[in-house]
């Protein structure tokens, strides 16, 4: 499973990294991404253009060679019985969904097989939650701090996991698409 946070500035950087990617990478993408409450948002409709994506619904299944968006206003969160759980507790770093109580879920859900990539942000949301993926054996990947429009995120990440990996785009989309990711990192 491949989780992917980020916040302001990051929509170019993540259409940019679907855009890039190859079709035949076999594998399931949970993207989570700060959204404004109670407003329309298009972003589930800019991301397709790219590539399908899914907003799931609570209980949902999830299926392998998905992109998955965490709905606007809930946690998204992964079950043991390999469904979505989505959640309506109290924000995190002012952010419902948050990024740390996905990527927690995330490495709860699939250890040594989890990877992490945080994006550009302007809030510390996702830092701890790539320090419990790359706890449980999976791997983190953080966009380079000189290349995001807003590095707050990008640095409190690297920050408390000095482990993960800091990458522009274009070395993501290489090191993603080098990657067997059906045997590492799909469920």
């Amino acid at each position: 499973m491949i989780a992917i946070g980020g916040s302001a500035g990051s929509l170019p950087v993540l259409a940019e990294l679907l855009e890039q990617l190859p079709v035949s990478i076999d594998c399931t993408m949970m993207i989570i991404v700060h959204r404004l409450k109670n407003v329309p948002s298009d972003l589930d409709r800019l991301l397709s253009l790219k590539a399908p994506i899914i907003e799931p619904e609570d209980k949902q299944p999830i299926l392998s060679r998905r992109i998955y968006l965490a709905p606007q206003n809930y946690h998204l969160l992964i079950e043991d019985e390999g469904t979505f759980a989505l959640d309506y507790s109290e924000p995190l770093h002012y952010s419902r969904p948050s990024i740390d109580v996905s990527f927690a879920s995330v490495a709860e859900a699939f250890g040594p097989r989890a990877l992490g990539i945080l994006l550009s942000g302007a809030s510390k949301d996702g830092a701890a939650g790539m320090q419990r993926i790359i706890a449980a054996g999976g791997t983190g990947i953080v966009q380079d701090p000189a290349t995001a429009l807003f590095d707050t995120m990008p640095l409190a990440a690297l920050e408390l996991c000095p482990e993960a990996l800091s990458m522009s785009i274009t070395d993501m989309v290489h090191f993603l698409t080098e990657l067997k990711m059906s045997a590492k990192h799909d469920q």
